[in-house]
């Protein structure tokens, strides 16, 4: 009987499950609708039901549940106040998801999952030291040092997103003002963008778009149309983000940092000013010496990463 792990990847709108081989593979997957749920035990009990029928269908033997979420935390496996989930509070998830699915349960946040699925899957094969920035509605990170994930003392280490690079700058969803996130997400793009509206007086087609349906792959295809709004969003967005970059190089000395989200499937749109004001902003002996990367990893990186975390240390 094959063996197969489970990786779930919790999202404020979907939850996304599949069982995943031990090569990265998913060989089958499902979602069930987050926002539908307003009780954490109900919600627990369903997603249980679903993997579990996943499980019957292709007659395997799972080794373990791997979970990436939102304000998730690895040393004591539950969730707390994730500001897009429909649950407040704290919550034993890795508990509860053993208690009905009786293998071993491993809990992190999606940035760490990410991380892992490139550490194992990815690009980030054979290194040691690297980040995964996961640009999304949010910005997530990932930190590997010596080849392990960093934690921190209370399980929360790595809150790229909530660096604050502008004093009284933009309001975030936490409650502060001037977070990473507010600039460098494709949320954060699409503000940028409302701002050089008044700015400059170019002429868009972005200005007949609501900021309801705008997107990171809408602006992406007008920049490369030409159009100097998107263009000079991706400029200012890969500003910021750069010199934030340049700051947490000279604290961890990655080898590589990796892109995936939404945001960064801009490419050279964002890469290329990232990683110019990246290395204007960095100290001498770091220069040259980080590669900045588009994330490698196929499938859905979430589940694949929340699976690795079994696999890392089941064999």
């Amino acid at each position: 009987m094959q063996k197969l792990a489970v990786g779930i990847d919790i999202g404020g709108t979907n939850t996304v499950f599949g069982l995943v081989d031990k090569k990265g593979n998913i060989l089958a997957e499902d979602f069930i609708f987050t926002k539908k749920y307003s009780i954490f035990s109900i919600f627990i009990d369903d997603l249980c039901d679903r993997i579990l029928l996943l499980t019957q269908k292709l007659n395997c033997d799972l080794v373990g549940i791997g979970v990436g979420a939102p304000n998730a935390n690895y040393l004591d496996q539950c969730i707390q106040d994730a500001s897009n989930l429909p649950w407040k509070g704290r919550f034993e998830l890795g508990k509860l998801l053993n208690q009905r699915i009786k293998v071993p349960v491993f809990v992190t946040n999606d940035a760490n999952a990410s991380a892992m699925a490139e550490m194992l899957f990815g690009g980030a094969v054979g290194m040691k030291n690297f980040m995964v920035l996961t640009l999304g509605t949010g910005l997530g990170s990932g930190i590997v040092v010596n080849g392990e994930l960093v934690y921190g003392h209370t399980g929360f280490a790595g809150e790229m997103g909530h660096m604050i690079v502008r004093p009284e700058g933009r309001h975030c969803g936490c409650g502060r003002l001037g977070c990473l996130e507010t600039y460098a997400s494709a949320t954060g793009i699409k503000r940028t963008v409302s701002k050089l509206f008044a700015k400059f007086s170019y002429p868009s087609e972005l200005r007949n778009v609501p900021f309801s349906r705008m997107s990171a792959k809408r602006l992406a295809i007008e920049a490369h149309a030409g159009d100097k709004i998107a263009i000079e969003a991706f400029e200012f967005t890969g500003k910021i983000l750069g010199i934030a970059l340049a700051n947490v190089i000279a604290l961890n000395n990655p080898e590589a940092i990796f892109l995936s989200g939404g945001l960064s499937k801009a490419g050279s749109l964002l890469l290329e000013p990232t990683y110019y004001h990246m290395e204007q902003n960095l100290l001498s002996v770091f220069k040259g010496r980080t590669q900045l990367l588009l994330s490698s990893v196929e499938g859905n990186s979430g589940v694949i990463g929340a699976a690795a975390l079994v696999w890392k240390v089941v064999e």
